[in-house]
């Protein structure tokens, strides 16, 4: 088309997925939803890899909705949460209800489904494009289909949108005889490589570098397949993990902002570190405080790490962790102390409840 000397020239609607890091200002997220959240059915891949207590109660209850005595207060903070991410100016989206007590088959077993509460698990956003990943979990099989309504609308703007290979998750994958790994033994997992499985909260990105940790629901096969889609754009370094239930990577090792990096000093050993972060300021985590009362948490006590970046200064943090806040300020952020510690029996904490799609900023290299 020739374009006139007196007209504009169409110009190309920015994408509305763009995303490379995880505290760019952020500018529209997908929040997660507690309603119809059903209990994950007992499996190896659940019982083995959440706190002793929560594990007993899930293995008698498993596949029932979840009490309103745990949903009421949950959906209270997360309502308020959601409050404050609009008020400092971020678009929210939530993804579709879905009735999750609902038993599904495949030819090889079946479940009933868990919740949408934590949408950092099941997709990676990298840069413009939407990765839905293969989780291990058999109760998240098809959660994504949550998703759906938000992704096509993505797509349809511009968006890249892919999905790794759907796993099998056959009885073969997994280590039925796992037990937890005493201190001193070497590390065991729940899953092994009969096939590539993974969870996108095994993951953080810092630009052209992204981060993993291998764990009871990302194996090395998972993470080969990621490396091999993105290619030589990205590179992928790997994270020891000194956690005897390695799982998600956002409560042991999160970077803050350039340059800055808080990392569990219980999980991760500093010495260990990849090279490339050697030039970076390694803050110490401060020890989580006491939490009053069982809560049946999903999540260890490190979830006072599960903060979330709304730029390279403001963050939102649990307001039970008084020893994380006045670190954070110390480290010269702001915190935005949010109460939060009723949805951890669903699975995360701030940076799980949400999936950064849109963030100001383009793809850089900061190592």
């Amino acid at each position: 088309m020739t374009v006139k000397s007196h007209e504009v020239a169409p110009t190309a609607s920015p994408c509305p997925v763009n995303s490379f890091n995880e505290w760019d200002p952020l500018e529209e997220v997908i929040v997660g939803r507690l309603e119809r959240a059903t209990i994950p059915s007992a499996h190896v891949t659940v019982t083995f890899t959440i706190p002793r207590i929560a594990a007993k109660f899930y293995r008698w209850v498993g596949g029932r909705r979840y009490p309103k005595l745990l949903t009421a207060p949950a959906q209270a903070e997360l309502d308020r949460f959601i409050h404050i991410l609009e008020a400092e100016g971020v678009r929210v989206r939530r993804p579709d209800v879905v009735d999750f007590s609902k038993t599904f088959r495949t030819p090889h077993w079946k479940s009933k489904g868990f919740t949408t509460a934590c949408p950092r698990d099941g997709i990676l956003v990298v840069g413009d494009e939407l990765i839905e990943t293969p989780m291990a979990w058999r109760t998240r099989h098809f959660e994504m289909q949550a998703y759906r309504t938000l992704f096509k609308e993505y797509f349809a703007a511009g968006a890249r949108w892919t999905a790794a290979p759907t796993p099998e998750l056959r009885d073969e994958l997994f280590d039925y005889d796992y037990r937890m790994p005493e201190p001193g033994e070497p590390q065991r997992y729940v899953v092994n490589e009969f096939e590539p499985v993974f969870d996108a909260a095994d993951f953080v990105r810092c630009g052209r570098d992204l981060f993993v940790t291998r764990s009871n629901v990302s194996n090395d096969a998972g993470i080969s397949w990621l490396r091999r889609h993105l290619r030589d754009n990205y590179t992928i370094h790997e994270i020891e993990s000194r956690c005897r239930q390695p799982m998600h990577i956002d409560s042991s090792f999160m970077p803050l902002a350039p340059g800055k990096l808080l990392v569990n000093p219980d999980y991760i050993d500093v010495d260990r570190l990849p090279d490339v972060l050697k030039s970076w300021e390694v803050l110490i985590a401060p020890q989580p405080d006491p939490i009053q009362g069982s809560l049946l948490s999903m999540c260890s006590e490190w979830i006072s790490m599960n903060v979330l970046m709304l730029d390279t200064e403001r963050v939102i943090v649990d307001a039970s962790q008084p020893s994380m806040i006045k670190a954070l300020r110390d480290w010269g952020f702001r915190p935005i102390p949010t109460p939060f510690l009723h949805y951890s029996p669903f699975g995360g904490s701030f940076h799980c409840a949400t999936l950064d799609v849109r963030r100001t900023g383009t793809l850089q290299s900061y190592f």
